[in-house]
């Protein structure tokens, strides 16, 4: 049986949707999780509309063990999935002491306006985590992790983040960067091999530039000695096409 933790991501805003700003918070989750061993699984975009964000939610947090969602936590009339994580949940969200607390670091008491004490109010039962950047928290209720949307805000999040994941095996990969080569010239082969090794995980990406095109091939698991084996067997498949292959980790 699998003990491999799984992972999904909800982006949160309209402003994604609309092509207005590009997602590349899920990109440095991605990254993020490799070397805990967690495997991300899916990515979900939802506009500023309440039940589109708790139904994905609880859809996500149900499905995996691990959710991590990015927008939605800021001043402003729209941010709305701190309320929509209490209602997915079910429990009562307010403005919390601890919370201002982290925030008078950064701000005057007086600053802290009816629009900013938004962003202290944090589901009941929820931890808070750390924003470095802006002082406004982020928070964890049960499997789920709320952050920040702003990318630079986000990152920092997970910092905090870090030390309430559990280590897990990580996934190794190996690349064959190949030129020269179509997906058609070698996809029955790559498939017979995904085959023989299908407790991997085998891709296998084109990619055109101003010097050509190519493919290329990357395999992927836990076990390194039986990634070193298909490798192998990648190779040998490649070598009577006699091209200058390129071998990356």
């Amino acid at each position: 049986m699998s003990t491999e933790k799984k992972a999904a991501i909800l982006v949160v805003g309209d402003e994604i949707l609309s092509g207005r700003t590009k997602d590349t918070n899920s990109n440095t989750i991605a990254c993020f999780l490799a070397p805990f061993g967690i495997a991300l699984k899916e990515i979900r975009v939802v506009g500023d509309e309440a039940h589109n964000i708790i139904e994905a939610l609880n859809a996500l947090r149900t499905t995996y063990d691990y959710v991590f969602t990015t927008g939605g936590i800021g001043p402003t009339h729209d941010d709305i999935t701190a309320d929509c994580v209490a209602a997915a949940f079910g429990v009562k969200i307010d403005v919390r002491q601890d919370a201002v607390d982290m925030m008078l670091e950064r701000y005057k008491r007086e600053d802290l306006n009816e629009a900013r004490l938004r962003m202290a109010r944090i589901p009941e039962g929820a931890s808070l985590i750390k924003n470095p950047v802006s002082f406004a928290p982020g928070f964890q209720i049960e499997n789920v992790f709320v952050m920040a949307g702003v990318p630079n805000i986000m990152a920092a999040m997970l910092d905090d983040v870090a030390p309430r994941l559990p280590m897990g095996e990580i996934v190794i990969s190996k690349t064959i960067r190949v030129p020269k080569l179509r997906e058609g010239d070698i996809a029955h082969r790559l498939g017979e091999i995904a085959k023989q090794f299908s407790s991997l995980g085998f891709g296998s990406y084109p990619w055109f530039s101003a010097e050509g095109y190519g493919v290329q091939l990357v395999v992927r698991g836990r076990d390194k000695e039986l990634i070193a084996k298909a490798n192998e067997e990648l190779l040998a498949m490649l070598a009577p096409f006699n091209l200058d292959l390129i071998l990356l980790d």
